[in-house]
């Protein structure tokens, strides 16, 4: 009988491990255990592609998260995506002529924004816009460019011998 009480009380912690570790890879998937940006500023920059870009995406310079997207939606006069970008108050030296693109990380796909400094000697500041910027490489736009080239391209089949 004590055997059996044994066996019990190992399959719960055992199950009660497994719990807990499915909750943090659901945490860690949705990027949700990083804290939030302390005394940032915002910037925007227009894409005219996201790709699968969501809010609390990360913001990284040189492979280091310095911030977060914080907001996403549309121009209405020039139909691009508007990115409202949170940066860390430690980066207020970013030059006006940084470069923002939209890049995919790991297994899973998800897409955060690289930044690339420039060299102005004008540093970005709160409502500041980046200029530069580099849409989401689409995979369906770049098979699609592929397949299109192999049917235009006509077969060579006077093959001399």
């Amino acid at each position: 009988m004590t055997n059996r009480k044994t066996v019990e009380v190992w399959v719960g912690v055992f199950v009660t491990i497994g719990l807990a570790a499915l909750v943090w890879l659901a945490f860690r998937v949705g990027n949700l255990t990083t804290t939030d940006v302390a005394n940032g500023y915002r910037v925007e920059a227009l894409f005219e592609n996201i790709g699968s870009l969501k809010v609390r995406g990360a913001v990284t310079l040189a492979g280091v998260r310095i911030g977060r997207v914080v907001q996403i939606q549309t121009d209405p006069d020039n139909f691009q995506a508007v990115v409202t970008l949170n940066i860390d108050g430690r980066y207020k030296n970013l030059p006006t002529d940084t470069s923002a693109s939209i890049l995919t990380a790991g297994l899973l796909g998800e897409q955060y924004v690289g930044l690339d400094p420039g060299g102005s000697e004008e540093y970005l500041k709160e409502g500041s816009r980046i200029k530069l910027t580099q849409s989401a490489m689409v995979l369906e736009k770049l098979v699609g460019r592929l397949l299109t080239a192999f049917i235009d391209k006509p077969a060579d089949n006077s093959k001399k011998k």
